[in-house]
């Protein structure tokens, strides 16, 4: 079993329970597994000696929601400026042209951009299978993480509620149900792993409630606890969202999903920013999780996630990139940073620190993955997945007096080194098992073609209100 020595570091973060920190400590660890923390370790060598001096060492960030195929689908004129429903209808056209080695390389990119920004692990919900493509695309992804060494959450997502039925996805995009069930069985008996250190779970993921059935939901929730896997979607999101469930269901949003049995500590919802109080009672009580999307509601002027609301009442909440598309980054510390702004505007300016941000990326976000057990922590008996910063970077000067809070408030939302179960997988701020350069160049090339195929290059961009003002 391969050993590494990380010595002499700036400082150790831990974000366990007490928050502790160990300054000039060191860590060691086997295979995967950390095995001591502290000053005066009785290890002098290993495999790998990582020297940390001026290093501060923080736990990996953890992505509880991202959909990765949208990395050749940002910064798009025509997606910009709008709200949910409208940017959907525009992407939808260029996203049916999607193919296998599309799914691959963008998940190439959107995975490093996250390794590089800190993150270890990631979850990613795919649901996008164009007509007369393999529906064995998840694959991809999963093909990706491996090379690229993070730790893995890919749930099967899925849509089945075309244009023709009264939903939002074109019916190019949609499959049917069977198609759908019989795939995500495929999914789970090939790939999920419930090992504490395993590098890949899966999970069970119908899109939304304007893009399925209530009978898909139904048999996907039966699907999921068979299985004993963990139940993701899109809910409470925006307030379309809402009026769709209200006009087409006669019920809100978390109603549906009482109704079809997706509610319990197994399931966590992405957004969530319309459940009203009572509903976040309820939430609490049930063990529900959220994946709070900072920068993509601001984008899309989707509305702001209560989140003190739902700490209070026992909400599990975790940070999340969303698809880059609505974002435009896949970059966790940047996603921290404008966590602790918004939520300073929003809330007041003490409402949540820069720690209390770094917690719900952290230990949050393992918890609402239901892998707290492993990840979320550096302590003796979890998985050595964790990032460091070098102190001495021009960034950082004039900024030394709060280790915890360093590269959210400050800095350039980069990492010197990410490393995952004992192995370093960014050194020196890149990738280690990749060519950044050569996949930019493939990554971009493929962009252009499915941008091309859409025609939605020639659209117009709209109009800002105060571009009138501006000349």
């Amino acid at each position: 079993m391969k050993t590494m020595l990380i010595k002499n570091a700036r400082n150790i973060i831990t974000m366990d329970r007490e928050r502790r920190q160990y300054p000039g400590a060191s860590m060691y660890i086997e295979g995967q597994e950390i095995k001591a923390i502290g000053s005066n370790l009785p290890y002098e060598t290993a495999d790998t000696v990582i020297d940390a001096r001026d290093k501060i060492i923080f736990p990996g960030l953890i992505n509880t929601h991202h959909h990765l195929y949208q990395t050749f689908t940002r910064n798009i004129p025509a997606a910009q400026d709008c709200e949910l429903f409208d940017w959907l209808l525009t992407l939808y056209d260029i996203w049916k042209h999607l193919r296998p080695e599309d799914v691959y390389v963008s998940a190439m990119v959107g995975l490093g951009e996250l390794l590089k920004s800190g993150c270890t692990t990631a979850s990613d919900h795919f649901y996008v299978f164009p007509n007369g493509v393999s529906g064995e695309l998840i694959d991809e992804e999963i093909r990706a993480a491996s090379e690229l060494g993070i730790r893995f959450f890919p749930t099967r997502g899925s849509m089945s509620l075309g244009r023709s039925k009264g939903g939002l996805p074109p019916d190019e995009v949609v499959q049917t149900d069977e198609a759908i069930l019989r795939d995500t069985r495929r999914v789970i008996e090939t790939y999920h792993d419930s090992s504490k250190f395993s590098m890949v779970r899966v999970g069970v993921a119908p899109c939304s409630p304007f893009s399925v059935s209530r009978d898909l939901l139904r048999e996907s929730a039966a699907l999921a606890r068979s299985y004993q896997v963990r139940m993701h979607t899109h809910l409470a999101e925006t307030k379309d969202e809402e009026d769709f469930c209200v006009e087409t269901y006669g019920m809100r949003p978390l109603q549906l999903m009482e109704e079809t049995n997706w509610i319990g500590n197994d399931v966590w919802y992405a957004h969530g920013i319309w459940f009203n109080d009572e509903e976040i009672i309820k939430m609490g009580n049930c063990g529900c999780g959220v994946a709070h999307c900072p920068s993509s509601n601001m984008k899309l002027s989707s509305g702001t996630f209560p989140i003190l609301k739902m700490l209070e009442n026992g909400v599990k909440v975790g940070l999340g990139v969303d698809g880059s598309a609505s974002n435009d980054a896949s970059s966790m510390l940047l996603e921290l940073k404008v966590m602790n702004l918004l939520h300073k505007l929003q809330h007041g300016s003490t409402a949540l620190s820069a720690e209390d941000c770094l917690y719900v990326a952290t230990r949050g976000s393992a918890k609402v993955l239901g892998w707290e057990d492993s990840i979320g922590s550096l302590e003796v008996g979890k998985a050595a997945d964790l990032f460091m910063i070098d102190s001495k970077r021009l960034e950082f000067a004039g900024a030394l007096f709060d280790d915890a809070s360093l590269p959210i408030i400050t800095g350039t939302a980069q990492v010197d080194m990410t490393i995952v179960g004992g192995k370093v997988v960014v050194k020196d701020g890149r990738l280690v098992n990749v060519e950044e350069e050569r996949l930019a160049e493939s990554a971009q090339l493929a962009a252009n073609r499915m941008v091309e195929l859409a025609n939605v290059h020639s659209s117009k961009k709209k109009k800002s209100t105060a571009s009138r003002f501006l000349k």
